[in-house]
C-alpha cells in the first residue's frame, strides 16, 4: 500500500556509506530507488475513504496486510527481528500480521486527517503543557518525529491551537515525492516543505522558527554526507543521525520529541517530551552533548517501542551496518 513517502532531515545510508561519527558519499538505496507511490491509486483510496467512509475503507486493509504478510518475506524478517526483541519472545503469524495491519490502519488515517477531519479520532495528548509554553512564547522548535506510529495525528492540535503551524524538513528528493502523494490524498492541503539540499534551506528552517513555527523532522534514519554515531537500541548498537541536533545548537531552539501512537479503533496518543539540549554545553564539549542527547532520544524511542510495539515501521535492519530498506510500503 502506497502512502506519504519518509520526510525528515534523515534516512538511512548505503552499505558501507557512512562510519560512525563520520559523513558518508554514496547515495542510500532508499532515495535512489525508484518512486512506488501510485497517485491514481492513492487517489482512488482516497476517494473510496472520504466518499464510502472511514468503516468500509477498513475493509481493504486485511487483504493488503495479508499480501505483504505472505508475498514481502524482507518485511516479514524486519518484522521478525524487531518484534523478536520488542515483544521479549518469538513472534507468531498472528503479531506478523498485526504488525503491518497496525502499519496500513496508520496510512489509511492519514487520507482523513490531511483532511482535517480531526471528529472522527480519539486522541489523548500528554505533554500538552510543554506544547502551549512553546507556542506561548512564540519562539518555535524543533519537533523530533520517527517512524513510530503517525506523524500526521499531530494536526488534530489544529482544533485547540489555532497559532499551530508547521514546517516539515526533508530530504529533497522526497520533497518532490510527498508534495505529489499530498496532491493525491488532497489536492487543496497547503504545506510548508522545506528540502534539504538547496542554498536557501538553512535560512528557510531559521525563518520558520522566527515565525513560531515548529519545525517537523525523522530522526531516526540518515543519508548519505551526514554524521552519524553508534547508539544503543534495545541493547544493541545502531548508528542515527546527528544533524537534527546540530541544526538545533546552531539555531539555538529546543528539541522535542513527538510520538503518535496508534492504539486501534479511531484511538491514538499523542506524547510530546523535552530532550536534553547540548546547545549549553562548552564548545569543546558540545559534540559530546549531542551524541548524548541523540541517545537519549533513542532511549525514549525504546519506551514508546515497548508500549506500542507494533508501531514500529522501519522494515529493515535497524541494526545492520547497510541498513538497506525493504520492499515494505513507503511510509
Amino acid at each position: 500500500m502506497s502512502s506519504v513517502p519518509d520526510s525528515g532531515l534523515s534516512a538511512e545510508p548505503a552499505a558501507g556509506a557512512a562510519k560512525p561519527g563520520a559523513r558518508g558519499s554514496a547515495t542510500p538505496e532508499w532515495a535512489s530507488r525508484p518512486e512506488r507511490s501510485n497517485t491514481v491509486a492513492l487517489g482512488f483510496m482516497a476517494w473510496v475513504a472520504l466518499n464510502i467512509g472511514r468503516a468500509p475503507a477498513r475493509w481493504l486493509l486485511p487483504p493488503i496486510s495479508l499480501y505483504f504478510m505472505l508475498f514481502a518475506p524482507k518485511v516479514r524478517a524486519a518484522s521478525r527481528e524487531f518484534l523478536t526483541v520488542a515483544l521479549g519472545r518469538a513472534p507468531t503469524t498472528r503479531d506478523y500480521y498485526r504488525h503491518i495491519h497496525t502499519f496500513a490502519c496508520t496510512i489509511l488515517d492519514r487520507v482523513f486527517l490531511l483532511n482535517d477531519q480531526f471528529h472522527r479520532f480519539e486522541v489523548t495528548v500528554y505533554g500538552r503543557e510543554l506544547m502551549d509554553e512553546i507556542l506561548e512564547s512564540g519562539s518555535g522548535c524543533f519537533l523530533l518525529g520517527s517512524h513510530l506510529g503517525s506523524f500526521e495525528v499531530l494536526r488534530t492540535l489544529a482544533r485547540t491551537s489555532k497559532n499551530l503551524n508547521v514546517s516539515l524538513v526533508m530530504y529533497e528528493r522526497n520533497a518532490l515525492k510527498v508534495n505529489a502523494v499530498l496532491n493525491a490524498i488532497n489536492p487543496n492541503l497547503a504545506m510548508d516543505v522545506i528540502g534539504l539540499g538547496n542554498t536557501d534551506s538553512m535560512l528557510r528552517v531559521q525563518e520558520a522558527l522566527s515565525q513560531g513555527r515548529f519545525v517537523g523532522m525523522l530522526g531516526d534514519r540518515n543519508f548519505a554526507n551526514e554524521g552519524v554515531v553508534p547508539c544503543t537500541f534495545f541493547g544493541r548498537t545502531t548508528h542515527c543521525p546527528v544533524g537534527p541536533f546540530r541544526m538545533a545548537v546552531m539555531l539555538k531552539r529546543p528539541m522535542v520529541l513527538m510520538a503518535g501512537l496508534y492504539r486501534g479503533g479511531n484511538k491514538y496518543d499523542l506524547h510530546f517530551e523535552l530532550l536534553p539540549s547540548p546547545a549549553d554545553a562548552p564548545r569543546a564539549e558540545r559534540a559530546g552533548a549531542i551524541e548524548r542527547s541523540l541517545q537519549a532520544y533513542v532511549n525514549r524511542l525504546e519506551h514508546y517501542c515497548r508500549l506500542a510495539p507494533y508501531n514500529w515501521f522501519n522494515y529493515y535492519d535497524f541494526w545492520g551496518q547497510g541498513n538497506e530498506q525493504h520492499d515494505a510500503p513507503e511510509q
